[in-house]
């Protein structure tokens, strides 16, 4: 007990300070604390664009944490214009240094800020009322003490945002009187104006650009200032977050990051594990790994975070290590055997733990399809046997695996490709023939088709063709065709055969196919049908001949508008009687506007084939691309005649089913019997005939006017439409009765060409006898006629028994004017008119000879004369003997003496008065014509010549003679008549 009370007494007295000081610490919080903050720092972080805060409470009497309130404004330009207040609540230690931030809207260095706080005790133990402390002393940020004298600045710079936020950028001019223009992206912006040098501008919900930033400028007089605006897209929560494991040894999260944030800076991923409380910070943004402990655990609770400078994103999962196992591809696939139907494979895989089977799935692929699949179960090596293969294929194999206990993913596939071993063909080839006779004998040009690669087991080497003559089953010949030829050509006599044709490959042949040929004609007189094509083909049937066929062929040309055709045909067994014939996807198709002609055959049991039927027609009909060439005939006033010719049928757009006979006239007449109005393309107006018989091709167009033009068209029609009406040729028909002016004008034309000819064949003979050249008095007509009327006996003077010359001088009356010499007068100027002559022979009263008064006229330079019918002369009296006349009877001074006489009487003729006419000397008498000169000629005169023709003017002519005179201008002289 002792002890008891002595403890006891100790434990009262230590506990007697602490009551002592918890008394005082009462006493003390029971009473108001103004604690006023204290040393109040301000400072500017341009990066953020931040006002950082520092302060402290100082009370030497305050020792414990307080919960304390902390009231700041801000200002903005000036203290009085307070922006921002706000209430920051904390616990406060003594002496404590306090720190707070604000984000600013605006640019710090576009504008000045003061910042003040005051304080407010808000713990429980402080009893109410409570109430605010002193402000503090306004303390002043300033951010353009830091600016130079540059003329304008824009701010912030680089300032990086997110994807849909507002941002407010500013400028700052130094210059009042500049005018300054902003410009988003090229874009004029406008703001607003805060202070007298400072402008702000508020972008509004800011889009992703690109990478390299936005832009945004200013500029005045100056050089521009600018700023780039960052902006990020938003970042995404990571999707399809999951984690497995390859080998139990290492896991490997990942997810879809989700689109860029646009931004240099990725986001950081990083992933933490909540059982374990460890974490890592992943190396790629769509993917980690984690590394498996030994310590057994199963369960994994991760958490993935994204963060970037903006905000975080986190996604969550649980995960079991054993239901996660997604193995790694299997390895060394390859075939280990390989046959013309079997082959075996084998391949190996990774192991996933001690004892770990895998489950693996055998895929065989052929043309890119599955064709078989097995599931085996394997634990280090797999192997098996692929069967039902077709020879000389190639197939491809491959395999994937996956964890047999729990099943997760499948591995990756891995593939190996190989092809089986060739086999004999397993089919017959298609073959058919064309049979073509020459001269009686049947030539037979064999077709066949290649075998599709699953019959040919192979490589087709050549082909076999054997040749059998039925009526000689000794006599065989074999011929080898190389691959890839599909044709051959045999010539045969008028016996039957039968030839079989197989395919070779490295193996061996194939199955036989078999057509026999007959050594005669058959029957090719079949009518021709028509059907009409479809989208699919040309569907036709046809009625069985025989009860006892084997199968039918269906035979055409590919291309039946080019030579030589390309033979296609179809095998059909015995119980179809018809098909659809369609065009193969390696072939030609089926072309509209092009006339396809199919031919059914019946094959018999001998392998016979006999012609079914024929059948033509179109896949679709088109419109005829030409018109035929038109002869028109039988032209007359009032109807011609138009013919044409057929068409070829390769060439035919469709079936021809008539014809259209278009007539234009001029004169606009109405539309004939059987022709009906129409109106053409151009919106002319025509009339048209329709002829519904193909067949005809001759048409006659009638009741038509005389000498009117017509234009006409013939064109063909099928079931799509008509030809081209784009030529029309234009007739014009003759008048009534010009053809009676034909029969009349012709016959004419004809003798007049006939007289025409005549007389240039004779030219010369007429030239001879009417217009000699030199005049010849023995060709004169003149003489022929007067020997006939007159003297028989009469001839042509001499031209050396005599020298004169007579002129006749044919006088004016009184009046008329002066013609000049070398003019001529018609002869009904001068009628009535008489003539005066002029001898030119001098006559002496002594002269003993008769007197010159004889003149010849040629009536070839004198036609005038010769038409009037008279020739006067006058005697003239000579100054010397005949025989000498001297120089007056030369042509020398008989010239000149006229031409004296003409000088001197010119004065004497009236003008008008004179005329000439030329008179020419004839030849001297002469018993006979000058082929046959007389037998007794008379004796020439001596000095007797050829004188020239003269001209006499009318001044030297004699007075006219007297009515006694003879008017006759042609004299001639009996042979007894003769100068001496």
């Amino acid at each position: 007990m002792a002890l008891f009370a002595v403890l006891q007494t100790t434990f009262l007295l230590a506990l007697l300070p602490l009551r002592t000081y918890q008394s005082e610490g009462l006493s003390v919080l029971s009473e108001p604390l103004p604690l006023t903050p204290e040393s109040l720092n301000v400072s500017i972080n341009s990066t953020k664009q931040c006002l950082h805060l520092q302060w402290t409470v100082h009370n030497p009497d305050y020792h414990q944490e307080l919960k304390m309130v902390f009231q700041i404004q801000i200002s903005r330009f000036k203290a009085s214009n307070v922006i921002w207040m706000e209430n920051y609540s904390t616990t406060v230690k003594r002496n404590q240094v306090l720190h707070w931030s604000w984000e600013s809207e605006l640019p710090l260095e576009c504008a000045i800020h003061f910042v003040r706080m005051r304080t407010m005790v808000d713990d429980a133990r402080i009893p109410a009322p409570r109430f605010w402390s002193n402000w503090s002393s306004w303390e002043k940020a300033d951010a353009q003490n830091s600016l130079g004298d540059h003329p304008l600045y824009v701010f912030p710079k680089d300032k990086l945002v997110e994807e849909g936020s507002d941002v407010t950028i500013c400028y700052i001019s130094r210059n009042h009187q500049d005018n300054i223009s902003c410009y988003l992206e090229d874009v004029l912006t406008y703001g607003r104006q805060l202070d007298q040098n400072v402008w702000a501008f508020e972008l509004k919900n800011v889009s992703f650009i690109r990478k390299t930033g936005t832009n945004f400028y200013c500029k005045g007089q100056g050089v521009p200032e600018g700023v780039v605006l960052f902006v990020s897209k938003v970042l995404e929560e990571p999707k399809d977050f999951s984690c497995e494991t390859r080998d139990l040894k290492t896991l490997t999260c990942t997810w879809d990051p989700g689109n860029d944030t646009g931004l240099i800076q990725l986001p950081s991923y990083t992933l933490f594990e909540s059982f374990s409380g460890k974490k890592t910070l992943c190396k790629h943004r769509n993917r980690c790994d984690w590394r498996v402990t030994q310590d057994s655990q199963e369960m994994y609770n991760f958490t993935l975070v994204a963060e970037n400078y903006f905000r975080k994103r986190s996604v969550s999962i649980l995960f079991n290590l054993i239901h996660g196992v997604h193995p790694l591809a299997p390895y060394k696939l390859f075939p280990k055997t390989v046959s013309a139907t079997d082959a075996t494979m084998t391949w190996k895989v990774y192991s996933i733990g001690n004892s770990s089977a895998l489950l693996c799935q055998l895929q065989l692929l052929g043309e890119g399809k599955v064709i078989q699949q097995h599931n085996i179960s394997v634990r280090l090596n797999g192997e098996y046997l692929l069967s039902e293969l077709k020879p000389d294929t190639e197939y491809m194999a491959r395999v994937r695996c996956a964890y047999a206990d729990h099943f997760w993913k499948w591995s990756e596939l891995i593939s190996q490709n190989f092809t089986t071993a060739e086999a004999a063909p397993s089919e017959a080839p298609d073959v058919w023939r064309d049979v073509t006779f020459v001269s009686g004998h049947p030539t037979v040009t064999l077709f066949w088709k290649p075998l599709s690669k699953v019959h040919a087991n192979g490589k087709i080497l050549f082909y076999n063709v054997v040749v059998e003559n039925l009526d000689e089953p000794s006599s065989l010949e074999v011929l080898s065709v190389p691959a890839p030829a599909n044709s051959t050509k045999v010539t045969l006599n008028q016996s039957s055969y039968q030839i079989c044709v197989t395919a070779h490959n490295s193996v061996g042949p194939s199955p036989a196919s078999t057509v026999a040929i007959s050594g005669h004609p058959g029957n090719e007189n079949v009518e021709e049908g028509r059907m009409n094509g479809t989208e699919d083909g040309f569907p036709m049937s046809w009625k069985p001949q025989s009860r006892n066929a084997t199968g039918y062929v269906v035979e055409w040309c590919d291309s039946p508008q080019h030579l030589p055709c390309v033979l296609r045909w179809k095998n059909l067994g015995p119980t179809n009687t018809g098909t659809v014939i369609s065009s193969e996807p390696s072939r030609c198709a089926f072309r509209p506007g092009v006339r396809y002609n199919f031919r059914i055959y019946e094959i018999s049991t001998k392998r016979m084939a006999h012609l079914l039927e024929k059948k033509a027609g179109y896949l679709k009909e088109l419109a005829p691309s030409y018109n035929p060439k038109v002869n028109m005939t039988n032209l007359t006033s009032h109807s011609f005649t138009l013919s044409w010719k057929d068409y070829p049928t390769e060439s035919q757009t469709g079936f021809i089913q008539g014809y259209y006979v278009y007539l234009k006239s001029k004169k606009g007449e109405k539309c004939h019997r059987g022709f009906e109005k129409t109106f053409l393309t151009d919106n002319s107006v025509c009339c048209k005939y329709t002829i519904d018989n193909p067949d005809q091709k001759t048409f006659v167009v009638k009741d038509l006017q005389p000498e009117s033009v017509y234009e006409f068209l013939v064109t063909p029609y099928t079931s799509a439409g008509e030809g081209p009406l784009d030529d029309f040729r234009k007739v014009t028909t003759p008048d009534e009765y010009s053809h009676i002016l034909i029969h009349i004008i012709l016959p004419m034309i004809f003798c007049v060409l006939v007289i025409m000819i005549i007389c240039y064949l004779k030219s010369q003979w007429l030239k001879d006898k009417c217009y000699p050249d030199i005049p010849d008095p023995y060709k004169s007509s003149v003489l022929s006629l007067i020997k006939f009327k007159e003297n028989p006996h009469i001839t042509i003077m001499n031209v050396n028994d005599c020298v004169p010359d007579a002129i006749e001088v044919v006088n004016k009356p009184e009046g008329s004017k002066i013609q000049f010499i070398g003019t001529r007068k018609s002869p009904t100027e001068t009628k009535g008119t008489k003539p005066a002559y002029l001898d030119l022979l001098p006559t002496e009263k002594n002269y003993s000879g008769p007197a010159p008064c004889i003149c010849f006229e040629n009536f070839t330079y004198n036609q005038a004369a010769s038409d009037l019918g008279y020739c006067g002369h006058f005697p003239v009296t000579p100054q010397a003997p005949h025989c000498q006349l001297g120089p007056l009877t030369s042509p020398e001074n008989l010239l000149k003496t006229l031409e004296q006489n003409y000088m001197n009487s010119l004065g004497e003729i009236p003008a008008g008065e004179a005329n000439l006419n030329y008179v020419s000397q004839l030849a001297s008498p002469m018993s006979g014509d000058r082929e046959s000169p007389p037998t007794n000629p008379p004796e020439p005169a001596l000095c007797s010549e050829y004188k020239m023709q003269m001209a006499i003017p009318l001044g030297l002519a004699s007075p006219a003679p007297s009515e006694n005179s003879s008017l006759s201008s042609t004299a001639l002289l009996d042979p007894s008549e003769h100068c001496h």
